[in-house]
């Protein structure tokens, strides 16, 4: 094990990735200096993603429960939205977050710089300081974690106030009457669904055959269904052909599967199609980093490039951008410069769409089994017989196990309702301690809670469910 205590180490980045492992290094001893643009750390995810769009989602999501409610013989007046206020809440949840963060690296004595970082050679870095002036310093080792930005279809790049990504709808400009989203993945439906549920009608525009294309069909039904309600419009297998602002708003043209268009007007438009690695480093070429063809910095698996003194983690190195994956590989990366034996090989890296209802999911899905032509058993059980699950009036939901036919291990866990991104880690568990269905079937789960949806899809597998009815097979001789 490397002798940690005058290791010098610097930070490229302030993400989850980045002040994880700066955290973990000045635990360990190192001598950690953080560098990163804001005044302190938290990174695309607690300023301008994660945090304060699920903020906006929890509001979203009272403000459709005050419309269910008349259901249950309750009713609300149509809610008064103060959007400076809203706005105001949202930017306080990120600076309580942020300024945590900024007093936990002052705790751990680790040296926070405020600007941007580019390379002189493997051990050198020139800082060029938020404040003025810049400066070189030289470290043992360097962690790239600069995670990523959003991406841009170059022809329909519009000059325009209208026409926002991701971290300018959630800066809450107004409430448009239209909005147009492009993109039908996690990041346009959660935003879409905020605004459609603050009054907009949002119209949104997918080019494959189905919302969310990274998950199974089965999950998403329920939520297209929902947002079918709350959307305006829902248009798979349709491109977006052409943008131009006009007086009143922003013109789109729509081209169908068909290779027929139409014309449209929207007040504004967000352009949610992915992200883009911020690999694009000064002085990165001094270096014997590598960087593939998608942008991606190249990485073994202890995050070690081709640079024996550079190290890379998070959105910057590859799929899945997800924070959660960021801060594992950072203590990963760390524990491998520290000389421990380690390797960022997990069974499951689960993801969660926060919409309403929530989409969640870990390790081998249906869809990629069938990609791989693997078997698998499918077990599933439907919300509509959760007890818990109709108190709520969720019955929509429903979780699935992905098992293996021969072993009964657990491969896979995927849930659709109300909290499934919080119902998700008890499956990644399985998954990673190579769990049975009947290591889940046989653990006591609390009554009634959504919890014992994953118990009883394991008790589907073995053909015995309590709360609903499978006929028994028989013999062909029978």
């Amino acid at each position: 094990m490397a002798e940690t205590s005058n290791l010098r180490i610097a930070i490229v980045g302030g993400g989850p990735g980045g002040y994880a492992a700066a955290f973990l290094a000045a635990d360990l001893g190192m001598k950690v200096t953080m560098i990163d643009p804001e005044v302190n750390p938290g990174g695309v995810c607690l300023y301008r993603g994660c945090i304060p769009s699920k903020a906006l989602l929890h509001v979203a999501k009272l403000i459709e429960e005050s419309h269910q409610a008349k259901n249950w013989g309750i009713e609300f007046g149509n809610p008064k939205i103060d959007l400076g206020r809203l706005r105001s809440w949202k930017e306080s949840v990120v600076k309580k977050l942020t300024g945590g963060l900024g007093q936990l690296s002052k705790q751990h004595s680790i040296q926070y710089i405020q600007g941007r970082a580019g390379f002189e050679n493997s051990n050198t870095l020139k800082i060029s300081k938020s404040s003025g002036g810049e400066e070189k310093l030289s470290f043992d080792r360097i962690v790239i974690a600069t995670g990523s930005r959003p991406a841009v279809i170059p022809s329909l790049k519009l000059d325009s106030p209208r026409m926002m990504d991701s971290t300018g709808a959630l800066d809450l400009p107004e409430i448009p009457k239209t909005l147009l989203v492009i993109g039908g993945g996690y990041i346009g439906l959660e935003l879409g669904s905020v605004y459609a549920t603050l009054g907009t009608r949002v119209t949104c525009v997918e080019m494959l055959a189905g919302l969310l294309p990274g998950a199974d069909r089965d999950l998403v039904l329920p939520l297209h269904k929902k947002l079918e309600k709350m959307f305006e419009s829902i248009q798979v297998n349709t491109t977006v052909a052409a943008l131009k602002e006009e007086g009143s708003g922003i013109r789109a043209t729509l081209k169908g599967s068909d290779g027929k268009t139409s014309d449209k007007s929207f007040d504004r438009v967000l352009m949610s199609v992915g992200r883009k690695p911020n690999s694009e480093i000064p002085g990165l070429e001094k270096t014997k980093v590598q960087v593939g063809q998608r942008g991606f910095i190249q990485v073994n698996e202890q995050l070690q490039t081709h640079d024996p003194y550079i190290f890379a983690i998070g959105d910057v190195v590859g799929e899945p951008m997800l924070a959660h994956k960021a801060s594992h590989e950072g203590r990963t990366a760390v524990e491998a410069i520290a000389g421990h034996k380690v390797a960022f090989e997990p069974n499951a890296i689960p993801a969660v769409v926060f919409t309403d209802p929530e989409i969640a999911w870990a390790g081998l899905t249906e869809t990629q089994a069938k990609e791989l032509n693997r078997e698998i058993a499918v077990a599933k059980f439907p919300w509509a017989a959760s007890g818990r699950a109709i108190t709520l009036d969720r019955p929509e939901g429903m979780t699935k196990l992905i098992i293996d036919p021969k072993t009964e291990r657990v491969l896979g866990v995927g849930i659709v309702g109300v909290g499934a991104g919080e119902l998700i880690a008890e499956g990644v568990l399985a998954i990673e301690m190579c769990a049975a269905a009947a290591d889940l079937e046989l653990t006591i789960h609390p009554h009634p809670t959504l919890s014992e949806t994953i118990m009883e899809a394991a008790e589907v597998f073995y053909g015995r469910a309590t709360d609903i009815y499978r006929p028994k097979k028989t013999s062909a001789a029978s």
